[in-house]
């Protein structure tokens, strides 16, 4: 029978921040950012292991405390340059089954909740490919030229924007992100290999911090939860 782990990519900067600590570990409600991410996922009764993949020079996490989470967290400090490597580097370190399920989550979307995994793996648990969670866009599109003038409106219908986690089995993600290095997301590598993806409706809570103002939303949202 099929398990389920979640890996979260933790070896990036986050340049945007402006910050020089790494955007994972900044201070969001009095904790690392990535904590909140890692104690949701370590609170889902469905999956058996959270590794958290992190570069081989870092040098904050092990100046946190993270016994509460007991056997169920586990660093993996093989990083890569990319995203996509880090990833599968973390899943080849792992040495999970090849049919087992991975929840592949940013260490920056802290406001995810036990009703986007819960709905994610029962929408998922049997598909044949995987998928991802998603909100459909909202806002007018506007592509732009050189000079940030509008050039034309793009049309927003059947368009998503991909959330995390993403979840496919490890052998057929270990395969796409080994065929297709050059990705910003693992749906991606999987789409490269000519297979589709469900999209799996979540909500706009569950962004992706990655400008300074996000942080007091993030704070926001997490108190009123609380």
């Amino acid at each position: 029978m099929s398990e389920y782990f979640a890996l979260v990519p933790a070896a990036g900067f986050g340049a945007r921040m402006g910050n020089e600590l790494p955007k994972q570990y900044l201070p969001l409600a009095g904790k690392p950012m990535i904590t909140f991410a890692l104690e949701t996922l370590c609170a889902c009764a469905d999956i058996e292991t959270v590794f958290v993949v992190l570069s081989p020079e870092d040098t904050q996490y092990r100046s946190y405390d993270w016994t509460r989470f007991g056997d169920k967290l586990q660093p993996l400090f093989c990083g890569g340059e990319t995203r996509a490597e880090s990833v599968a580097n973390g899943l080849l370190a792992s040495e999970l089954e090849p049919d087992d399920w991975v929840l592949v989550h940013d260490a920056a979307r802290p406001c995810l909740t036990q009703a986007h995994l819960n709905k994610m793996i029962a929408k998922l648990h049997d598909d044949p490919v995987g998928g991802i969670l998603a909100v459909p866009v909202a806002d007018t599109l506007k592509r732009a030229d050189a000079k940030q003038s509008i050039t034309c409106t793009e049309s927003r219908e059947k368009l998503w924007q991909a959330q995390t986690p993403q979840m496919f089995r490890a052998g057929l993600l270990v395969k796409a992100l080994q065929q297709c290095q050059v990705v910003t997301d693992e749906s991606s590598a999987v789409e490269a290999m000519g297979l589709q993806p469900k999209l799996v409706e979540g909500d706009t809570s569950n962004f992706k911090v990655t400008f300074p103002q996000d942080i007091k939303l993030a704070e926001m949202i997490l108190k009123e939860r609380i």
